[in-house]
């Protein structure tokens, strides 16, 4: 259970690699790298959207597939080829005129690690690097991939009053 106060939330970021995906990625014949999704993250994200959340991916990777598989889920800010992330971030942060304890940040590895620093709820799954876990307030009993996105949306939309909300999970 996170110990932070959720109901603050209002925007979710996520790395891709090793935490929306598992930290093993396939390469396809043509030399691109293919990643793995979680069904349940899926779900959790889109609703995360429907809910009114601002959720980003900021990840280093350059794949099309990634951009279209989050923007089929409804996410507006997806920045691909994120060499520094803290620049992206502090994009989004002005972008949506945000406090650093309203952002939670999910990330597995080292080009990571800055951005873990400056926002209010730094998260990593349960596999991800000793440097990343270090730095974080909550680590996921979940691996990359394999469901720790649903794992903190869920607790914020909980804390927040917003799962399981007819209105907003079924169109009700």
């Amino acid at each position: 259970m996170i110990d932070y106060d959720l109901t603050r939330i209002k925007a979710l970021f996520f790395d891709v690699d090793g935490v929306l995906s598992a930290e093993t990625i396939l390469l396809h014949p043509n030399g691109e790298p293919m990643r793995t999704v979680n069904i349940k993250d899926g779900y959790a994200l889109q609703l995360a959207v429907k809910c009114g959340l601002h959720v980003a991916i900021i990840t280093g990777g350059k794949t099309e597939a990634v951009r279209e598989r989050y923007k089929g889920l409804g996410v507006q800010d997806i920045c691909l080829g994120a060499a520094v992330k803290t620049k992206e971030y502090h994009e989004l942060m002005q972008k949506y005129d945000l406090k650093p304890e309203e952002v939670l940040y999910m990330g597995d590895d080292i080009p990571d690690y800055e951005v873990l620093r400056l926002v209010g709820l730094p998260c990593c799954p349960a596999d991800a690097a000793p440097e990343i876990k270090a730095v974080c307030k909550y680590i996921s009993h979940r691996n990359g991939g394999h469901g720790c996105g649903r794992d903190v949306i869920e607790q914020v939309l909980k804390a927040q009053g917003k799962w399981m909300s007819h209105e907003q999970a079924f169109g009700w």
